[in-house]
């Protein structure tokens, strides 16, 4: 089946999917209409409500990738110092020995 073809059966299985839906339909429009509406901001509100949790959600994670960052930093400098410490005394001993 061609890409065109199956446009063309998806557009028309849809569109006699929500005739017929329309059709029998267990309420009037007006109130179908509603409800879709209704449906529809809900939708819009929980999306805003996912949108900010995830938000929320991102700042939590920068904060703490931002504090493991700074506590490595001080680890790596404390390495440093002390590897520099060991170097520093063992040129001593090296230079006593030669």
């Amino acid at each position: 089946m061609s890409r065109s073809t199956f446009w063309i059966a998806f557009g028309l299985g849809a569109a006699i999917g929500g005739t017929v839906a329309l059709l029998y339909a267990p309420q009037s429009g007006v109130t179908t209409r509603r409800r879709l509406k209704r449906s529809i901001e809900d939708i819009g509100d929980n999306l805003q409500d996912a949108g900010d949790y995830l938000k929320e959600q991102a700042d939590k994670l920068s904060k703490e990738a931002q504090r493991l960052i700074n506590t490595s930093k001080e680890q790596l400098g404390n390495a440093v110092d002390t590897a520099s410490g060991y170097m520093k005394a063992a040129n001593k001993a090296a230079g006593k020995l030669v």
